[in-house]
């Protein structure tokens, strides 16, 4: 055989081995989807554990589908979607009379990542419960979907300060939160509630200044986790704990690289300015917005169930046990090198 021709055997050989290899491992990722109730920047560890390669690393591929109106967490219960990110409040009412309950697995935001915001020219006069009474009474207010957590949160606070959510506002209780901008730019509401990016969103197009009311300051807040059934947990282990552990090194990177984090947001909040990812982030940042070690306390459960409980859409039975499982990251944790808090011994 001639030499030049045994060489581009050879070489077409390798190539083709090459390519063989490279499909073989595309195949081997375990794919696996996340549904989320809207786009935020408040999920940013989830996509930067997608852009950073972290759940390639664990040998699965990860996609987000948008699933609005709760539809989010029936996708998880249906078995649709490996997993949700959400609040604890949410998989507890997903959870009533289903045999598979939707369990918390790892953190996300621990706070409560939602903002009041008014039309540009309102505002109350402090925020004190008296002005704030006086400001939002006979207020068209963009809510959100009935029993989603930016609606229970402000349903709390129109309780604090001691007006009737059901007759002293008119609560517009709209099931796809994307549209709180658009809807008070065209003049359907007075006051909106979200997070980022439609906080910078509306701030940039002049519909609102900045918040008048930041939901974070109530301090530990299971407001998004990520929860798959109990069954999951059970019978599949081990993509649980590569999920989990993808998370945690998410989370950790986020808090350490703020280089890292503006670019996957850059990618994911791609028509959002300079100036409203920078203030998106450093927002982020200021409130202490993300966990930094995936641990779901029960300060932050509580906190979370008791909004829900005063709103008066829940008054049943419910236990940190039922809504949370914390082995993965405790497991994890130590070679992470993560320093949990001191109520895991319990």
């Amino acid at each position: 055989m001639n030499w030049k021709r045994l060489l581009c055997l050879c070489l077409a050989l390798a190539l083709a081995l090459t390519l063989g290899m490279g499909a073989a491992s595309a195949q081997e990722l375990k794919k696996l989807t996340v549904s989320e109730p809207v786009h935020l920047i408040g999920y940013l560890p989830l996509y930067v554990a997608i852009h950073e390669g972290y759940f390639a690393q664990e040998g699965l591929e990860v996609n987000v589908v948008q699933a609005t109106g709760g539809a989010h967490v029936t996708a998880v219960v249906s078995g649709d979607a490996f997993a949700v990110i959400g609040g604890v409040d949410s998989n507890c009412l997903a959870n009533q009379g289903n045999s598979d309950p939707v369990v918390g697995i790892v953190n996300c935001v621990n706070r409560a990542n939602v903002y009041l915001f008014a039309r540009k020219g309102l505002a109350p006069a402090s925020d004190s419960d008296e002005d704030m009474a006086a400001f939002l009474k006979g207020k068209t207010i963009i809510a959100g979907r009935y029993g989603g957590s930016p609606n229970l949160l402000t349903r709390y606070l129109l309780q604090n300060v001691g007006l009737d959510p059901d007759k002293d506002v008119t609560l517009l209780e709209n099931a796809d939160a994307s549209t709180v901008t658009s809807m008070l730019q065209y003049g359907q509401g007075d006051i909106g509630n979200g997070g980022e990016p439609q906080i910078s969103e509306g701030v940039t197009a002049g519909i609102w200044e900045e918040p008048f009311v930041k939901f974070p300051d109530l301090g530990d807040y299971s407001y998004s986790v990520i929860g798959v059934r109990r069954s999951t947990i059970e019978n599949d282990p081990e993509t649980c704990l590569a999920f989990v552990r993808a998370m945690m090194k998410a989370l950790v990177a986020v808090q350490a690289d703020h280089e890292m984090a503006a670019r996957v947001l850059e990618k994911e909040f791609s028509t959002l300015t300079q100036e409203g990812r920078d203030a998106a982030l450093n927002r982020a940042w200021e409130d202490q917005l993300w966990s930094v070690d995936g641990w779901i306390s029960r300060q932050a459960v509580e906190t979370n169930m008791d909004v829900l409980e005063n709103s008066g859409i829940f008054q049943g039975e419910w236990s940190y046990e039922e809504l949370v499982d914390m082995r993965f990251v405790k497991q994890l944790a130590p070679e992470l090198g993560i320093t949990l808090p001191e109520e895991t011994a319990e």
